[in-house]
C-alpha cells in the first residue's frame, strides 16, 4: 500500500503535524515524515521534535536558510527526489511556509493528491510572503482542510470546489490540549522568577517590524516608557531579531538603559513557551498561532500588525490589531485590567481537528 508523505519545515509546523502522525499511528494508516529543515537552529527545531513526540523523519532535507526563491528551489529539487523514491499516495503540508507551497508545487506537478492543512486563511495583503504561500498552495490542492468558517468562504469566494473543502478545527490547538499537563507543569516560571501576571510576553520577528532600525527602535522605547519599573518584558528572541538588534548600536544603547525591565533569551520549547504565554498579563506578537493560543487562554494578545489571517482571533478572541505608535495607549488599557475577554472558542477547537483529518484521510488512502 501506498504511504501519505507528512512534509514539515519550521516550528509552526511541528505542532500542527504532531496531533495528525499520533492519530494515524493510533488508527495504523500509513505514513513517512519529512523534514525540509526550514528551521535548523536547535531550540528552533529539535526540541520540538522531542516535546511533542514526534519521530524521526524519514528524510531530512537540510535546505536552511535563504533568499524565498532559494529556498523554495532547493525544497523542491530535493523534495521530488524524495517523491521519486517512494510510493506516495498524497502529500499533506500545513500552514504557509516556504516548505508548504515548495512541496505542494513539487507533488502537483508529480501528479500527485496535495492536502492543505491549515487552507483557507488570507490577510488580503500580498506584501506578505506567507499569504502567497497559501494562495498558491490553496490552488493545487485537492483536500482543503480548514480551521473556520470564514476560511471555506475564503476558498469559495476564489472558485474552490465545495466537494474539496472540508470544516475540520484547528490542530494547533490539538497539541495544546494534549500537551497541557506538561505545560501546566513547567518550572519555567521559577526558573526565570517570574510571577503569574506579572510580566508581558514580547515575541517579534517579521521584517516589517524588526529590520528597520528605527521601527524597532519605536517599538522599544514605547514598551519601555509605558510599562512600570517593576514589570518584566519576556522576550524569547528570534535569530533573525537578535541579528538586528547586534547590528545596530543606538538600539543595543536603549536596551542597556531599560536592562533591568527587558529579558532576552533563546527560543524557547513548546512547554515553556505555552507556561509563560499561558500565565502572562499579555502578550505583544506579531505571531500567527500565538493568536489563537492566547484566544484559548484569555490573555490579551497586541498583534503588532496591519492585518492577520486569522480574524476569528479579533472576532472572538482576544486579539487586536495595533501598530507602534498605540503602544502607550494599549499599555494602558491591558494595566487598567480594561482588555476585551474571549468572546466564545471557536467551533471545533475541540482537541479533535487530527481526528477528522485523518478520518478522511484514510478514505483517500484506501483506494490506492
Amino acid at each position: 500500500m501506498k504511504q501519505i508523505c507528512i512534509v514539515a519545515g519550521a516550528r509552526p509546523n511541528f505542532m500542527k503535524v504532531a496531533p495528525i502522525i499520533r492519530e494515524m499511528e493510533r488508527v495504523g494508516l500509513p505514513y513517512y515524515l519529512v523534514n525540509t529543515g526550514q528551521h535548523y537552529d536547535k531550540n528552533m527545531a529539535e526540541i520540538f521534535f522531542s516535546e511533542l513526540a514526534i519521530p524521526e523523519p524519514k528524510y531530512n532535507l537540510g535546505v536552511g536558510s535563504g533568499s524565498h526563491a532559494v529556498q523554495t528551489a532547493s525544497i523542491m529539487v530535493a523534495f521530488e527526489k524524495v517523491l521519486m523514491e517512494e510510493e506516495t499516495s498524497l502529500v499533506l503540508v500545513v500552514g504557509d511556509i516556504n516548505s508548504t507551497l515548495a512541496c505542494s508545487l513539487t507533488a502537483s506537478k508529480l501528479h500527485i493528491p496535495v492536502a492543505h492543512v491549515e487552507a483557507g486563511l488570507r490577510s488580503l495583503d500580498r506584501s506578505m510572503p506567507e499569504e502567497i504561500n497559501r494562495i498558491l498552495t490553496d490552488s493545487v490542492s485537492d483536500f482543503l482542510f480548514t480551521h473556520s468558517p470564514e476560511a471555506d468562504v475564503n476558498l469559495l469566494r476564489e472558485g474552490v470546489a465545495e466537494e474539496k473543502i472540508f470544516f475540520v478545527g484547528n490542530v494547533m490547538i490539538d497539541s495544546l490540549t494534549f500537551h497541557l499537563p506538561e505545560i501546566e507543569k513547567s518550572q519555567i516560571l521559577s526558573t526565570e522568577a517570574l510571577e503569574r501576571k506579572k510580566y508581558g510576553l514580547v515575541t517579534l520577528h517579521r521584517p516589517s517590524n524588526v529590520d528597520d532600525p528605527l521601527v524597532l527602535y519605536s517599538i522599544f522605547e514605547h514598551l519601555f516608557k509605558h510599562s512600570p519599573d517593576d514589570f518584566v518584558l519576556f522576550f524569547p528572541i528570534h535569530p533573525r531579531t537578535r541579528n538586528r538588534i547586534e547590528a545596530h548600536a543606538e538600539l543595543q544603547t536603549l536596551l542597556k538603559e531599560h536592562s533591568q525591565k527587558i529579558r532576552f533569551v533563546e527560543p524557547l520549547g513548546y512547554y515553556d513557551f505555552q507556561c509563560l504565554l499561558k500565565n502572562a498579563l499579555f502578550v505583544l506578537s506579531d505571531s500567527g498561532g500565538v493568536q489563537e493560543e492566547a484566544l484559548m487562554y484569555d490573555v490579551p494578545c497586541a498583534l503588532l500588525r496591519e492585518n492577520t489571517e486569522r480574524n476569528v482571533c479579533v472576532t472572538l478572541g482576544t486579539t487586536e490589531l495595533i501598530s507602534a505608535t498605540r503602544l502607550g495607549e494599549i499599555l494602558s488599557s491591558i494595566f487598567a485590567g480594561e482588555w476585551k475577554k474571549t468572546v466564545r472558542i471557536p467551533e471545533l477547537w475541540d482537541g479533535k481537528a487530527a481526528e477528522r483529518i485523518v478520518e478522511i484521510l484514510g478514505n483517500v488512502n484506501a483506494k490506492f
